[in-house]
């Protein structure tokens, strides 16, 4: 089956002015201006197949939005290839147009002063969608996202959670085969959340969109994406499921005890490391390689009423691995 979306050594360099230090720099800098390059993209390939819902993970800077912005045709790329539904993305053809949705978590697309309802009207009359089917659509995802009653009220005066369920009746109203989330749930309340959530769940299923999703909330990968691409500088240094990303950056796993009484005061290298501890409970991080041995030795301590064998948070292993550390 042939790839919705295709990139191949896909790159973007920025040329960044560099100031001297001091007075005397900054005067110098007037006549003779010095530049690097920094390469916010630097060889991508990715292949990402029809209905596929893949979330794209990785730090501030890491590349990130600069990738979705080249697949979309809002950017040229400095090297490499990408075709996304046959296409060029950057030569940006009305009928490739016609087929992608963009929606930028921190950017409107909405018309501040006017109501959603009006904003849609536009886009209905932009992409030459039948008045019928388009408010039909309307009407389907404003319902599904509980905002039915509010198409009529100025976009200023909606919430901010509010406002993203709009935005992305507006991202959807053209039936986008392939559908670019950047940070959809940024700043949202946990309810707001949980819901566009569950909505992105059944549409993007239902329709069969081709979807790449990036989040700093990694509750929203978690809950959408059975695949995840982590990007570094600019590079892709994992493709695949998250248990895999646990698996292959995580050198140890964590192991809690319960006990009926009070808890052992447990210590030494034997025990691996000690996490925590309350009253009633210690919880210990061991390689992986020692798990058995320690689980062993917990049994026979006194009181000991469960034991849990954890692999280490998702939350954990990506923050180190952004951190280096």
């Amino acid at each position: 089956m042939e790839p919705v979306i295709a990139a191949r050594g896909l790159r973007r360099v920025y040329r960044v002015f560099e100031k001297p230090p001091g007075l005397f720099g900054a005067l110098r800098g007037l006549f003779s201006r010095r530049y690097r390059e920094v390469a916010a993209v630097d060889g991508i390939d990715l292949e990402i197949g029809p209905g596929e819902l893949v979330g794209f993970l990785g730090p501030n800077g890491a590349g990130k939005t600069t990738t979705l912005k080249m697949l979309s045709g809002l950017l040229h790329p400095s090297g490499g290839s990408a075709r996304v539904l046959g296409f060029t993305p950057w030569e940006r053809e009305p009928e490739f147009r016609r087929q992608i949705s963009l929606l930028l978590g921190q950017k409107n697309q909405l018309t501040w002063d006017l109501p959603a309802r009006e904003s849609f009207e536009l886009n209905r009359a932009i992409y030459g969608i039948d008045r019928a089917t388009a408010w039909k659509t309307v009407d389907e995802l404003s319902s599904l996202l509980e905002v039915g009653g509010l198409l009529d009220k100025p976009v200023r005066e909606l919430s901010l959670g509010e406002r993203m369920k709009m935005e992305l009746i507006a991202a959807l109203l053209h039936q986008p085969k392939v559908l670019f989330l950047d940070e959809p749930t940024l700043g949202l309340d946990i309810v707001s959340q949980h819901r566009i959530r569950d909505f992105l769940r059944g549409v993007v299923a239902e329709k069969k969109i081709t979807t790449i999703l990036t989040s700093h909330y990694l509750q929203d990968i978690e809950a959408l994406c059975r695949r995840v691409v982590i990007i570094d500088r600019g590079r892709i240094i994992h493709d695949g499921s998250l248990a895999a990303v646990v698996k292959g950056f995580s050198n140890h796993k964590q192991i809690e005890l319960r006990f009926s009484g009070r808890a052992p005061k447990l210590h030494g290298p034997e025990w691996g490391e000690i996490l925590s501890r309350d009253e009633a409970g210690v919880r210990l991080r061991v390689e992986p390689g020692r798990v058995t041995e320690i689980s062993r030795r917990a049994l026979d301590l006194p009181g000991l009423e469960d034991i849990r064998i954890e692999s280490v948070p998702v939350e954990e292993v990506i923050r180190k691995l952004f951190s280096g550390k």
